[in-house]
């Protein structure tokens, strides 16, 4: 398929068939094309059309690794529909290791694209006319930025009733709802009728094995949900549904040791990190400003006035006491707790005392 489109990437595959392609998005400097690998899947039975995207920032890549390994595993037969798999959408990103395009432009700022537009703007209305447009659902796989982990939390406008339907079913425990970026793939997606929600989980340049576990789970869990896998959706421990967020930013610049980790439950006032300078004279401790749960946190120790420390998902009053007893009484093999303890693992916690937890 050549840039600017010829037509739906899933036409012409039939029923019970498959498709492994490219999908030409570009060209480079010297005029070679810029191609993404697609790949279709169609059952024999008729039923919605579900694209799962990765890497549209290029070096968000836990996404791409869990398509990857529904392509090679197979984890999940296709009973009905059609699935459309794209482990990276920005290869020009992914090749440099970078977040964005070589035209310094976010692609994930530019749909639905022209196609007389900016090199970003092109690629995106490539991608959108041969990939999106065909399709009625879409799960797009996100990282934090560089120098930041999430736990895992679905982003989607739960005021859409199909889409809030779609979200849930996904079976994260978090879910921010918004209707995201003017320019994002999701918002875009949702203008034209197709469902579109994205995951946030992990961390930049990593293949975090419990993250891909994560989003394995979510894309079944979604496939079952329009009865395209056989099978009822996995229900999360609890599900905890906010429009409230907010970073807690350094005050001084120095050194932090952190209290907190991804995914823990921290009450208005709790010590979240202590900030120091190089030699360990405390200039100042952070405090949660409310009750909430730590949805990101900066994985860099060192900040500078103003950067983000922890971001913070605040609820509805009562709801973080059941969700407390509910964690407390899960095994430590679940999935929500192999989780928290992964992510952990990328930061040095301590109590505010100093004794490691």
């Amino acid at each position: 398929m050549s840039a600017g489109g010829q037509g739906w990437v899933a036409d012409g595959v039939k029923p019970g068939k498959e498709l492994s392609t490219k999908v030409v998005l570009s060209e480079t400097y010297s005029s070679a094309n810029v191609s993404i690998p697609v790949t279709v899947w169609r059952a024999k039975k008729d039923g919605p059309s579900v694209f799962v995207t990765a890497a549209i920032h290029g070096d968000e890549i836990n996404g791409t690794g869990a398509i990857r390994h529904i392509l090679g595993q197979r984890p999940f037969e296709l009973i009905a529909g059609t699935l459309i798999l794209v482990p990276v959408v920005n290869f020009p990103g992914f090749e440099r290791h970078s977040r964005y395009l070589p035209d310094r432009r976010d692609l994930n700022r530019s749909f639905p694209g022209s196609s007389t537009g900016s090199l970003a703007a092109r690629m995106a209305h490539s991608f959108f006319e041969q990939v999106v447009k065909g399709c009625q659902f879409g799960i797009d796989l996100h990282t934090a930025a560089v120098r930041r982990t999430n736990f895992p939390n679905v982003r989607a406008d739960m005021s859409d009733e199909r889409l809030a339907a779609f979200a849930k079913a996904f079976g994260a425990e978090l879910i921010v709802d918004g209707g995201g970026p003017k320019g994002s793939l999701r918002a875009a997606g949702n203008a034209i009728g197709c469902a579109t929600m994205i995951l946030e989980a992990g961390e930049v340049w990593k293949v975090e094995p419990s993250v891909v576990e994560y989003a394995v789970r979510g894309v079944r869990n979604c496939l079952r949900h329009l009865k395209m896998v056989e099978g009822q959706p996995e229900e999360p421990a609890y599900r905890f549904q906010t429009d409230s967020t907010k970073w807690v930013r350094a005050k001084h610049g120095g050194f932090l040791q952190f209290h907190v980790a991804p995914g823990d439950i921290v009450e208005e006032g709790q010590p979240l990190a202590t900030n120091s300078d190089l030699t360990g004279s405390e200039q100042n401790i952070v405090h949660a400003p409310r009750d909430g749960i730590i949805l990101g946190m900066t994985t860099l120790p060192s900040v500078a006035p103003g950067d983000p420390i922890c971001h913070l998902a605040f609820p509805k009053r009562g709801t973080l006491r059941r969700i407390e007893r509910v964690v407390d009484d899960l095994p430590r093999d679940a999935l929500h707790e192999r989780i928290r303890q992964d992510l952990a693992r990328s930061l040095f916690v301590t109590t505010p005392e100093g004794d490691d937890i």
